[in-house]
């Protein structure tokens, strides 16, 4: 194990060797790695500058269809034909605002799947002149195989997947163009309803990868992962067949960010970068170009040893800082600590003093985390049944009327009240233990029925749940399978403790009736005791 103080010691010996030992090496190979150097950054910076263009335009027209999209699902409240019009109106608004506000859109539109209406269809809107947009006739997709994915591209692609997605370049509909586009799949409540999408124009994006060039021989293209092209400046992409496709150069898939590979018998030299669409845009150059002449060579040796002497001093500051940053760090660290935060996170492993400093830390923060949730835990967990107490169910209304407060268009829920029958009479005949026994077959019976709501104890024999999710969905069922449970186990029990005599109460929370969440929970537990009256008339 090294000290700090014998790490920057080292480190000063170790720059200053390097520094005499470059000036010597480098006396014969400056030109050619200058030359070099200045290849690959002009490569790297043509490419960080297209890409750069190019992922804004795509990240400008991914965000708006992902606006749309949101704003859709929120929008919908409904499937049939009245619901979809008054909808399709208000997002064709605020679609017709989104496009407006994007740069290059050629098509934008909201097509509603057949299945779900034949009478709606959605809306198509075209800018083909660049004066505006303007209504364009929608597909009638009933014509075509939706179960092809070769077909309608823009909607089954997108229907079939699941999930947003960049299409390569294809022939749209109608139009005879060649465009690129961004579709996202819209649902309501898990069913597919249709696609929002906006087109671009396959020669916008051309003209941009056009505009870089390097050299006298140098440009762009755009593949995929794979090698596939999806544009280059001299070859006709959209003429390409399995016949005359030509083959992929070794090296062009590779994932360092230059390449190097042989196109043509022509050597060459390539940058590339991800764009956010997942093609690969590509700045090449022939190697041959590349190539500098050896000019200057000993005014370049003197300026190359001050630049590697004024190298070595920098690089000597820049690691001493970095030795001192772990320290400001575990500072800072100690700070959030102290102000409740225990989420900070370090990353200085190294084996010395810091590092040893860092990991006990660490470990105490991890502690004190564990210590507060077993503490939260305990405060919130019920000790008999393990379900949640009166206080998490006090939390819990709180942040539904919190929810209530925000007038929320998606917040359903229903409150179960459930008292437990017979329980003193357990207690004075059987004893408190036998009561337990009780209280935790009747508890187990319930989370076992509501497998996705949160269950409380909210009294000696009371308790609740909060219905929702997908127990919300299915309440009916859930309902009917409760009682059958219920009367199953108190069948099939041996003894009185052992059964579960449950009165049980359910409440819907009405947005247009219930300003307050206590009003759903005193309509629960009025349901429960006019359970329970009827229950014991028919025990009797």
């Amino acid at each position: 194990m090294r000290s700090l103080r014998t790490k920057i010691t080292a480190m000063m010996v170790i720059v200053l060797l390097v520094a005499l030992t470059m000036i010597t090496i480098l006396t014969t190979v400056f030109i050619r790695k200058t030359e070099h150097n200045k290849s690959d950054q002009l490569l790297l910076l043509l490419c960080e500058t297209g890409e750069r263009n190019l992922d804004y335009y795509f990240n400008s027209v991914q965000k708006s269809v992902e606006n749309v999209a949101n704003y859709v699902e929120t929008d919908l409240d409904g499937l049939d034909d009245a619901h979809l019009q008054q909808h399709m109106d208000r997002v064709r608004d605020y679609f017709d605002l989104m496009a407006y506000r994007t740069n290059g859109v050629l098509t934008y539109y909201y097509r509603i799947d057949p299945e779900v209406s034949e009478n709606v269809k959605g809306f198509w809107y075209t800018n083909l002149d660049g004066e505006g947009f303007t209504e364009h006739e929608v597909t009638d997709i009933t014509l075509y195989d939706t179960e092809d994915t070769s077909n309608l591209v823009w909607f089954t692609v997108p229907k079939y997947e699941g999930k947003p997605i960049w299409l390569p370049p294809y022939i749209t509909d109608n139009l005879n163009m060649r465009v690129i586009s961004y579709n996202v799949p819209i649902y309501w409540r898990g069913q597919f309803v249709g696609v929002v999408g906006i087109e671009i124009d396959y020669a916008t994006m051309a003209e941009q990868v056009d505009s870089i060039k390097l050299y006298s021989n140098g440009y762009a293209f755009v593949n995929d992962e794979d090698g596939n092209l999806f544009y280059h400046p001299r070859i006709d992409v959209s003429q390409l067949t399995e016949e005359n496709y030509p083959d992929i150069p070794e090296g062009i898939t590779s994932e360092n960010t230059f390449i190097q590979y042989t196109f043509n018998g022509e050597e060459k030299l390539a940058a590339w970068l991800p764009l956010t669409n997942g093609m690969r845009l590509n700045v090449t150059v022939p190697v041959s170009e590349t190539e500098g002449e050896w000019q200057k060579l000993i005014g370049n040796i003197l300026i190359v040893a001050l630049e590697v002497l004024a190298g070595s001093i920098i690089f000597t500051m820049i690691y001493t800082r970095r030795i001192t940053k772990p320290l400001e760090q575990l500072t800072e660290a100690a700070e959030q600590a102290d102000k409740g935060n225990y989420d900070y996170k370090l990353d200085y492993n190294k084996n010395d003093e810091v590092g040893r400093l860092t990991k006990t830390f660490m470990r105490l923060e991890n502690h004190m985390k564990d210590n507060i949730s077993d503490l939260k835990t305990q405060a919130f967990v019920d000790s008999l049944t393990q379900a949640k107490n009166k206080r998490a169910f006090t939390t819990m209304l709180e942040q539904i009327q919190g929810r209530m407060d925000k007038q929320e268009n998606d917040l359903n829920f229903a409150i179960g009240m459930f008292d437990c029958d017979d329980l003193k009479h357990i207690n004075d005949r059987y004893g408190h233990e036998k009561g337990d026994v009780y209280l935790k077959t009747a508890c187990r019976v319930i989370c076992r029925v509501f497998q996705h709501s949160p269950v409380f104890r909210i009294g000696g024999d009371e308790f609740s749940v909060l219905i929702q999710n997908e127990d919300y969905e299915n309440r009916e069922a859930l309902l009917k399978e409760f009682e059958e449970a219920r009367e199953k186990i108190s069948a099939e029990a041996e003894n009185q403790w052992e059964q579960v005599h449950l009165s049980m109460g359910v409440a819907l929370y009405n947005p247009q009736k219930d300003s307050a969440v206590i009003d759903v929970l005193r309509r629960a537990d009025e349901a429960m005791y006019e359970n329970k009256r009827i229950r014991k008339k028919v025990r009797k």
